[in-house]
């Protein structure tokens, strides 16, 4: 690591934790530290990351698509733009921000650090101002790479909840397609008390019956089920079985 002026006390062995964390390294530390720079603690504006949050907003948009594009081949435009939504929010970005605690590393005037909150927007922007800082340290691959690393899970999540990709549409615009017929869900079981319930549901088309699926609520069972019977017409294994979802 080159050596490099660092301001406000952030130390190179800060830095060093910081790419640690990150698990990249910088072949420029200036850039982290760019990355680190908000503009309550620069003389310009230009001096702070903002140039590279509009770079990295850019850059973590492409990658998250192409990501969903390939995992999701049958998902409509709508669906994939609904998860990309949830994915590259503000919210998304600021908490794998504080759960990586590098909030500990950000460079912030003193009308922010004064505070003992720092706000989502802040923490958003050194995420993406992260990713333009590796994109101009080692080029598209680098960052998106990165990016793939960081946000296979997030994207698990979101296509799991409510708001991701639509199973029940894609399931029943297949079916459609193939015989005519329109899926049922069945509830097969329940469990708990009135105000937190779990419910087993699965997907019937005709004589076939596909494998149940556990979900805290119908809505989120019957996209559990959904997508386990898209699975089995893929030949893959569901990737909602009745144990594995019971309890989540």
């Amino acid at each position: 690591m080159s050596q490099t002026s660092v301001p406000d006390g952030l130390t190179p062995e800060q830095l060093q934790e910081c790419q640690a964390i990150l698990g990249y390294e910088f072949k420029d530390p200036d850039i982290l530290i760019l990355s680190l720079t908000h503009a309550s603690a620069s003389r310009v504006r230009l001096e702070s990351n903002e140039r590279l949050e509009f770079l990295g907003d850019a850059i973590l948009g492409a990658a998250v698509c192409e990501s969903l594009f390939q995992r999701f081949p049958e998902a409509s435009e709508g669906e994939l733009t609904r998860i990309k939504s949830v994915v590259v929010s503000r919210a998304t970005c600021a908490r794998i921000v504080r759960q990586w605690r590098l909030h500990d590393y950000l460079i912030l005037g003193k009308g922010i650090t004064m505070s003992s909150h720092i706000p989502n927007s802040v923490l958003a922007t050194v995420f993406e101002a992260i990713i333009g800082g590796i994109y101009l340290d080692r080029g598209f691959d680098a960052a998106k790479s990165f990016i793939q690393r960081i946000i296979d899970q997030e994207i698990t999540q979101a296509a799991d909840s409510e708001v991701g990709v639509n199973y029940k549409s894609i399931l029943q615009q297949r079916i459609q397609k193939l015989s005519g017929e329109t899926p049922v869900y069945e509830v097969l079981d329940e469990e708990g008390p009135d105000h937190s319930k779990s419910f087993q549901i699965a997907v019937i088309v005709g004589a076939d019956n596909f494998s149940p699926a556990w979900g805290p609520s119908k809505k989120i069972a019957e996209q559990r089920a959904a997508q386990n019977a898209l699975s089995k017409m893929n030949g893959e294994d569901p990737p909602n079985s009745a144990e594995l979802t019971k309890n989540r």
